[in-house]
């Protein structure tokens, strides 16, 4: 089990301890400090994480940037890869579809879930993340497909 989803077990029960697993991933990856997202729901086959709707995700316009809600889209991909990825495999990103279907101007949701469920045998594979982010109202503003490369880990 991935040290961010053993850590989610032990620690997702109370809101302190979502905040805890959510700021570990920041600071592995610190350009998602602006976003700030929360990893509400996390399994090997889905994550869900909120944006607040909180002045630096905005654009000109007092809504949710594009770019912030892109950042949401890698953040529960990846939380969701390192969740579901073995020990014996890496993955990186190698592509993103991103489809912008309407403003959003309250605090953002993301569910991500790999489009077919990866089979981490002896080759390489690509795979798809889809990620919906939706409002408050259950709207999806947006949509994006990223696309991940699967491999095995070399011998150390």
């Amino acid at each position: 089990m991935s040290a961010v989803l053993s850590s989610w077990n032990r620690f997702s029960g109370t809101l302190p301890g979502r905040l805890l697993v959510s700021g570990a991933v920041w600071l592995r990856a610190p350009y998602f400090l602006t976003a700030a997202p929360v990893i509400l729901e996390l399994d090997e086959k889905h994550s869900r994480v909120r944006m607040a709707n909180w002045w630096l995700t905005h654009n000109h316009l007092g809504t949710v940037h594009a770019i912030a809600s892109c950042n949401l889209a890698e953040y529960a991909m990846g939380v969701l890869a390192e969740a579901a990825v073995p020990a014996t495999h890496r993955w990186i990103p190698i592509g993103m579809d991103v489809r912008y279907l309407a403003t959003a101007k309250t605090s953002v949701t993301a569910d991500a879930a790999f489009a077919t469920p990866p089979a981490f045998g002896p080759d390489k594979e690509d795979v798809t993340v889809e990620v919906a982010i939706r409002d408050d109202a259950g709207a999806e503003a947006v949509h994006a497909s990223i696309h991940l490369r699967i491999s095995p880990r070399p011998p150390r």
